[in-house]
């Protein structure tokens, strides 16, 4: 869609009677031109570096996967039961052969993400198990809830890839929900689409499907990223066998791997931040090790997910000052080690009122200054991840077009016509600009536009009905659900892919003990 612009004029008038939702910016990857926030000297990074190679070479590692210990040990590593400790050396030259940068493609070239670099990506809420909208209130997530959350998805520009399920669909089993789950993603979007990291039969049963839904032989999926997956530690010092199982394979077919360490200060990881960034740090390296081993060059990104908890009551909090800190320093440590760099638009509100968008923003901007390239739950996470709300996607979404408008060029430019000499002098000491030519050739983009933003004053605010910011978002749901339509998939492609869900459905999809 185009950029929305500020009202006025015949422009104005035709923009009021649209019939859209809302007018939102074009799709477009951001590019963070400010310098990152580096809170750590380079001592400090010494540091960090010094306790994670510690860690790594003298405390060890435990991974609960025979093939992966196996891996490590042929390939140089100590392995002391399902404990392996790593050299620094071994540890460096290996994490050297990650790439600094990758591109992901989906179905839809149009659609595709570099992550890496200057590049800032933005990920939808991914995994709670609970929905919470002003209609229902909390409930049990389901697939109705995670099929409008997905719509949410693919409409929002600022929203670049399709991550975990927006919402858990706790009303399809287990053993099927990935593959219900992923046709409905590649159905309603084109974006890039993620797999989860839990065991063979649902990372191969996605792959398979991402494959079918691109129109891609089995020698062009492999050729190059097409999906990726999130895998986390768990935290202190272990990694399990599913995630590590999930993450192998997908390596070896050459599709990126985040590794997020969750680390909560005070709970899984030391009480102070630079002991929870190297503890972090030390998780997140061992497997990347192990990933390049099995495939160099694999592409990969180093996650944080680094808060603390309340020590009153030990439940994790999140955009604090220490989770802002946290991001900040392992952006740091991501950019010592070459490797892109995963952090998430978090908050510990339940619901999406002031403290939701505090915290989420603290969040968000913490994942700008410390120059990350993928942002995890950016738009729609309440309840320190165990609530998704279509009215908090929307308000986050807002806070995500203004990142992007922060970040466009055009904002700080100097050339003669931005300095304005001439309106200035037009205008002279005792004048305005409205009416100014200068004004009248910018007025419609000067400014940022809000979606969900109301700027009246408190008289039209409250002569036109009062609605709080949460209705309105909510409003915008209900109108963006009225109007969504999927982008277009081949008929065939369609075909060839309710065929291979129904064909695993009928095998029985990927073992549970329930």
């Amino acid at each position: 869609m185009a950029a929305r612009i500020r009202s006025g004029g015949r422009a104005g008038n035709t923009r009021r009677t649209s019939t859209r939702a809302i007018e939102q910016m074009p799709w477009r990857i951001v590019r963070n031109r400010d310098r990152p926030t580096e809170p750590l000297d380079a001592a400090g990074v010494d540091a960090i570096h010094n306790g994670a190679m510690h860690i790594l070479s003298r405390i060890g590692i435990k991974m609960l996967n025979p093939e992966a210990l196996d891996i490590l040990a042929r390939a140089g590593c100590r392995v002391e039961g399902q404990t392996v400790f790593m050299e620094e050396d071994f540890v460096m030259a290996r994490v050297a052969q990650a790439p600094a940068s990758f591109t992901i493609t989906p179905r839809n070239p149009d659609r595709k993400v570099e992550i890496g670099g200057d590049c800032l990506t933005f990920v939808n809420v991914s995994s709670p198990p609970n929905y919470w909208d002003l209609e229902t209130g909390k409930k049990t997530g389901d697939f109705q809830s995670f099929r409008n959350l997905m719509k949410l998805t693919g409409y929002f520009n600022c929203i670049h890839v399709a991550g975990g399920y927006p919402v858990e669909p706790v009303d399809i089993h287990a053993s099927v929900r990935h593959l219900d789950c992923l046709q409905e993603k590649l159905l309603l979007t084109d974006k890039v689409v993620h797999a989860y990291s839990l065991g063979r039969e649902r990372v191969e049963d996605v792959m398979e499907m991402v494959r079918i839904a691109g129109g891609l032989s089995h020698a062009e999926f492999d050729a190059a990223p097409r999906m990726y997956t999130n895998i986390n530690s768990v935290s202190p010092l272990v990694h399990d066998f599913p995630m590590l199982d999930g993450a192998m394979r997908m390596a070896r077919r050459g599709q990126p791997v985040v590794v997020t360490p969750f680390t909560l200060a005070g709970a899984m990881a030391p009480v102070t931040m630079s002991g929870a960034v190297a503890l972090s740090i030390a998780e997140g390296l061992a497997a990347i090790v192990l990933l390049q081993i099995i495939n160099p060059g694999t592409p990969v990104a180093i996650g944080t997910f680094t808060s603390n908890v309340d020590m009153k009551s030990g439940a994790p909090a999140f955009g604090t000052p220490e989770y802002m800190r946290a991001t900040q320093m392992t952006g740091q440590m991501g950019r010592f080690y070459g490797l892109p760099i995963r952090s998430s638009g978090v908050c510990t509100a339940n619901v999406p009122d002031g403290q939701a968008m505090w915290e989420t923003s603290n969040s968000l901007w913490a994942a700008v200054q410390s120059g990350s390239n993928f942002v995890y739950h950016a738009a729609g996470w309440l309840e320190g991840g165990l609530i998704a709300s279509p009215e908090k996607f929307i308000m986050d979404c807002e806070v995500l077009q203004m990142i992007q408008r922060y970040m466009e060029p055009v904002i700080t430019d100097t050339g003669p016509a931005e300095i304005a000499l001439d309106a200035i002098a037009e205008v002279g000491p005792q004048g305005h600009y409205f009416g100014v030519q200068h004004t009248q050739e910018r007025y419609e983009t000067a400014f940022y536009s809000p979606i969900a933003s109301d700027w009246r004053n408190y008289e039209a605010w409250s002569l036109a009905g009062q609605e709080w910011t949460v209705a309105r978002a909510h409003r915008i749901y209900k109108d963006i659900l009225k109007e969504y339509t999927p982008p277009p998939l081949d008929d065939a492609i369609k075909v060839e892919l309710a065929a291979f869900v129904a064909r695993r459905k009928e095998e029985g999809g990927a073992p549970t003990d329930f």
